[in-house]
């Protein structure tokens, strides 16, 4: 019997973990959910509307081994811990473990884990508790939201558009694309000039003419200007200011995101996935450890062990004048306080010395990571700030430009910065300075710009659409579903997603809009926060929402089917492009009275020469749509395989050899190729 069972959510999490307690613990994985709901009930939603929203769970696919495999595992155990993330997803994932696996009361206890090293995850099982049912009841009512809206809309868009599915933030972001990118169509460009004059250390904008702001709006207004100066600029006023440069605060989950988008190139996806592994354990050979906190948070909040360490280590390694001070912000009424910002575990673990333990990629990350919280707990950088003016025929030119004076934070963080100086020269009020040249440009204003991935994840968090670990699925999802596409790096909508978008405002703009999903974070937050009603939450929501359902279903109108401009061979009547279970197929549009569909001539990809019958190996597509690979002389010649094929036949048994995982393997036997 073993006496102890501890149920994490990652694999490779159990394994540091176990290294962790040592003797008495077991630590196991649930590989993530192990339940969701249904599709079954009215619309398919695995949700009872009529008595309350009552859900019904089924094992996900593929998890019925494993739940079977843990409650043998609980069945032989004294006491079980549920160690899932510390997050919402995590309480719900703990509750729905000691649901499906009938864990009692009194014989489990919650711990959370914000960092995995070794005195954390110990202290952790000193500081028990019970599940938060009113976090659980928080989760489940967004995922009872996500599932109604998500299962009434997709239906909808299929049925009416060509649009593949809708939900409660992905639909709300991609309108944003879309508003955007309307913006810019009916944006109207305006022409304007600017004068710049010339001299041998520096340059100065023209900008005031008699102490008023001047805007040239052409070519012949401009050269005006050129024409009234004289020869001799005066200095006319030189104002030197002393500035701090503070540090921005450590990583939250919308701002590492945003960053690494900006400064490494990786998508929100790539970034949470090398999050997730440097924060569950990363071994550098004298142990496995951690090394960032968790990653799915939006506190700034630092413990103060680190804040105690930092302060030591850049006082031993910088100089006690670059101890800085713990950077706060305003909090915003949806943050969630429950554990810190997103640091490394410990500042004695720098990015130099785990740099031979990581790949590149995670190695870029952790640098990032470490650094900014680093650096925002360092003394301000201080900076000289200069503005000259000169004047010539009441005509202002002005220059602006600052000298570091101490590098404070940017001793660490200055490659991450745009800190370049710019060193104005010496100069007296009255100094009598010559042009080397005057010069004009013309400019045009420009539309705003569409969002980078970035730049959308940093709008999402400030209108308060979705939560900070939701960012990365979204922006997925859009692609995924052909709503969007990446020009440049920018998101630019598609024709199908701009129509999705349009048709979702004409029948839903009250509830697909960035007021009503704020708001609905906002009651979210309450229920975890026992201020607020789940069911009366769910029953505001529906009732004033299927209403609207009910009247697209009836009143959208349908997108006609796309000829193809032939006529069908059967009947006479056009021929359309329908779309089925494995992609698009052209078929009558006269169906279901004319059922003739037309036969797609796929071109024929040749691979190898068959090796049996002498004929040729040809990329083939399965019934379900999957791809492989047959002798084009079948029936005659039954050679096939899954696998690419090398047109080699095997040594020990004589059938084909094929390439998969990198390795030459016989399609048959264990035979591999060296």
């Amino acid at each position: 019997m073993t006496k102890n069972l501890v149920i994490v959510e990652s694999p490779s999490k159990s394994k540091t973990i176990e290294k962790y307690l040592g003797n008495g613990f077991k630590v196991v994985s649930s590989k993530g959910h192990i339940r969701d709901l249904a599709t079954t009930g009215k619309y398919g939603l695995g949700v009872d509307v009529q008595d309350d929203f009552k859900p019904t769970y089924v094992p996900i696919p593929g998890k019925q081994k494993t739940i079977a495999d843990l409650k043998k595992l609980v069945k032989d155990s004294e006491k079980v811990y549920l160690a899932t993330d510390p997050d919402r997803e995590g309480e719900a994932i703990s509750w729905h473990l000691k649901e499906a696996l009938g864990i009692k009361e009194k014989d489990y206890d919650r711990v959370l884990f914000h960092e995995i090293t070794k005195d954390k995850v110990i202290e952790a099982f000193k500081e028990p508790r019970k599940i938060d049912y009113d976090l659980v009841k928080s989760q489940e009512t967004r995922r009872i939201l996500d599932r109604i809206i998500g299962f009434r809309l997709s239906k909808l868009m299929q049925s009416k558009t060509g649009g593949k599915s809708a939900g409660r933030v992905q639909s709300v972001a991609l309108k944003l694309i879309v508003d955007r990118e309307r913006e810019i169509e009916n944006f109207v460009s305006e022409e304007y000039w600017t004068v710049t004059s010339v001299f041998k250390d520096f340059e100065a904008s023209l900008f005031n003419y008699k102490e008023k702001e001047i805007k040239l709006i052409n070519e012949e207004e401009t050269d005006n200007v050129i024409n009234s100066l004289g020869e001799d600029f005066k200095v006319l006023k030189i104002e030197e200011k002393q500035k701090n440069k503070k540090a921005k605060a450590p990583f939250i989950t919308s701002t590492m995101q945003q960053d690494a988008s900006n400064k490494l190139g990786f998508n929100a996806k790539k970034t949470m996935s090398l999050a997730q592994k440097l924060y569950e354990g990363i071994d550098i050979g004298s142990e496995t450890v951690g090394l960032i906190t968790y990653m799915r948070t939006d506190s700034i909040r630092l413990s103060d062990q680190f804040i105690k360490e930092g302060y030591k280590y850049i006082n031993d390694t910088f100089g006690k004048e670059y101890v800085g001070y713990v950077k706060t912000t305003k909090k915003k009424d949806n943050v969630q306080d429950a554990h810190e910002a997103i640091r490394p575990t410990s500042v004695f673990r720098t990015p130099e010395k785990m740099k031979q333990f990581l790949s590149k990629d995670e190695y870029k990350l952790y640098e990032l990571i470490y650094y900014r919280a680093l650096a925002s707990i360092m003394a301000d950088a201080k900076v000289n700030a200069t503005t000259i003016v000169v004047r010539n025929n009441d005509y202002d030119f002005k220059a602006t430009g600052q000298v570091l004076l101490f590098d404070g934070y940017l001793k660490v963080y200055k490659e991450f910065e745009n800190s370049e100086d710019k060193i104005l020269p010496k100069l007296v009020e009255g100094d009598i300075l010559k042009a080397i040249s005057i010069e004009k440009e013309q400019h045009f204003t420009q539309p705003p710009a569409r969002y980078t991935e970035a730049k959308l994840i940093k709008e999402m968090e400030d209108l308060g659409i979705g939560r900070p670990s939701t960012y990365a699925t979204v922006i997925d999802t859009i692609k995924e579903r052909e709503y969007v596409e990446l020009v440049d790096k920018k998101f630019v909508p598609t024709k199908m997603g701009i129509e999705t978008t349009d048709k979702l405002q004409e029948f839903f703009s009250g509830i697909i809009n960035v007021e009503y999903t704020a708001n609905m974070e906002n009651d979210l937050d309450k229920i975890a926060e026992e201020k607020e009603d789940n069911i009366k939450v769910l029953h505001e929501f529906y009732d004033s929402f299927e209403p609207l359902v009910q009247k697209a279903f009836g009143e959208m109108e349908k997108k006609p089917l796309e000829e193809t401009g032939e006529i069908c061979p059967e009947c006479g009547n056009p021929l359309v492009i329908r779309k089925g279970k494995f992609g698009e197929f052209t078929a009558c549009s006269n169906y279901p009275t004319c059922k003739y569909i037309k036969k797609e001539q796929k071109e024929i990809k040749e691979i190898v020469k068959c090796p049996e019958c002498g004929g040729m190996i040809v990329e083939k597509t399965s019934k379900r749509g999957k791809v492989f690979y047959g002798c084009n002389n079948y029936p005659k010649c039954k050679v096939a395989t899954w696998d690419i094929p090398t047109g080699e036949k095997c040594p020990n048994c004589g059938k084909l050899l094929v390439t998969k995982n990198n390795k030459v393997k016989c399609s048959e036997c264990d035979y591999v190729k060296e």
